[in-house]
């Protein structure tokens, strides 16, 4: 079946693949897993990476998704997109985007959180962050880029990795509806994980009624 021509997706994949023929970028995106997925050990202390992200922005904006906008496709809010820095302070200036505190900022990842969306760390030719938005499948022009194209190379994997306990597990299938990488699934009335498509977001683990789910540094030994 040929598929829609979706120019919004299109354009935006051009300009990627033009910045990573140039060099300027090596990846879109980056997944952030949300912050209430990591446990509270020793080791995992050190990288709550949204809020370390958003402590040192100055100043940090707050403005609509624009893919959400653009799509409309679902009732997820819309304000949910934070910038950074210079951007923010253009952004800002220009009445396109409002200031925001980071207890501001924590409060949208919270409820973004809730609502089942992911974090996604946006980069521009350069080293920094420009924005973090927290993303649906269903609007998302990274998100369905990495789906619909199979372009896992512009969309990188969070620091950390889902890992389930077995004999906790329940089989009740709630994770299954929070995982928007289709990283598992119901197979004969049991889920059923496949880490090599978990993108560590972070989201599994707090729908999981008996917390038979962890989220554990990725091993890149």
């Amino acid at each position: 079946m040929k598929r829609k021509t979706d120019t919004f997706l299109e354009n935006r994949m051009a300009r990627y693949d033009q910045w990573l023929k140039k060099g300027k970028i090596d990846f879109s995106s980056k997944i952030i897993p949300i912050r209430e997925s990591i446990n509270t050990r020793q080791w995992v202390l050190p990288t709550d990476q949204v809020l370390t992200i958003l402590r040192k922005a100055d100043p940090i904006g707050l403005t609509d998704c624009v893919c959400r906008s653009h799509y409309q496709r679902c009732d997820h809010p819309r304000e949910v997109c934070l910038l950074l820095n210079s951007v923010a302070a253009k952004e800002i200036e220009k009445k396109r985007a409002r200031p925001v505190t980071v207890a501001d900022a924590s409060k949208v990842l919270n409820n973004a959180n809730e609502r089942g969306l992911v974090h996604l760390a946006f980069y521009m030719p350069g080293p920094e962050i420009y924005a973090l938005c927290s993303c649906c499948d269903c609007c998302c022009h990274d998100l369905q880029i990495l789906k619909k194209y199979q372009r896992p190379d512009l969309v990188v994997r969070s620091d950390f990795i889902a890992v389930d306990d077995p004999e906790k597990c329940i089989h009740c299938g709630e994770c299954v509806q929070r995982c928007v990488f289709n990283a598992r699934r119901m197979l004969l009335e049991k889920m059923n994980f496949d880490p090599n498509k978990c993108y560590g977001c972070g989201l599994c683990p707090t729908t999981c009624p008996v917390q038979a789910i962890d989220m554990r540094p990725v091993d890149h030994s």
